[in-house]
């Protein structure tokens, strides 16, 4: 059984229903929320739930803050198997039982688009993958990934930013670790053409940048 790293920022109306369905879905599981210093309700909802919680003091970025919860996990010895998630899936979450099946790095491919830009980010982001390992991922930042615990141990500390994906994908190929996708129907919080996900997607793209440019020299 995989211990849980819910990744969240200001997702007060969605994570409920994300942790309810994991509970069902993997109910001997340790779930570890990461609020990445929501200013909504998101810290109060994961302890209603009774699941732990780490807080980052300001904020950190989806990397540094799903680093808290490795962090938390580490001090009781060596990382076990582990299921990243992000925290507006929704009831859909629970879906990800059939994520947990073996292998290195399972990464799920969404099998419905709901909104986005123009795929620019994403575009880059495969292509930095692909110029760094020669692999093409599908879902090359989908945030919903099962890793062994010898791929934990390999890709962890994770990088910073939403360049946490790719820096986790390219890490676990040059160790050598096998990338596995799964289409699953999953739903999350869809960013469309708006002035919102327009500047949330020149974040992500800012971070994938940084992430392809450290990994280059390494």
């Amino acid at each position: 059984m995989p211990a849980v790293i819910v990744t969240a920022w200001n997702e007060a109306d969605r994570l409920g229903d994300t942790l309810r369905a994991l509970k069902e879905a993997f109910p001997d599981a340790r779930i570890v929320v990461a609020d990445d210093a929501s200013t909504d309700a998101t810290p109060h909802i994961a302890l209603q739930e009774a699941v732990e919680l780490v807080r980052a003091p300001e904020r950190l970025g989806k990397g540094g803050v799903a680093n808290l919860a490795v962090e938390r996990l580490r001090a009781d010895g060596p990382l076990p198997d582990l299921l990243l998630v992000d925290g507006d899936l929704g009831t859909s979450a629970g879906r990800l039982a059939d994520l947990v099946r073996g292998g290195d790095l399972v990464v799920a491919v969404f099998s419905k688009r709901v909104g986005g830009g123009f795929g620019l980010a994403v575009g880059f982001a495969a292509w930095a993958i692909k110029r760094l390992t020669g692999l093409e991922p599908q879902a090359p930042i989908s945030g919903q990934r099962y890793l062994s615990a010898e791929t934990a141990a390999a890709v962890t500390p994770f990088a910073s930013g939403f360049g946490m994906e790719i820096g986790m994908t390219v890490d676990a190929h040059r160790a050598g670790l096998r990338l596995t996708e799964v289409e699953l129907d999953l739903e999350h919080r869809a960013t469309g053409k708006t002035a919102p996900g327009f500047l949330h997607r020149a974040r992500q793209l800012r971070d994938f940048l940084r992430v392809y440019v450290a990994l280059r020299v390494q």
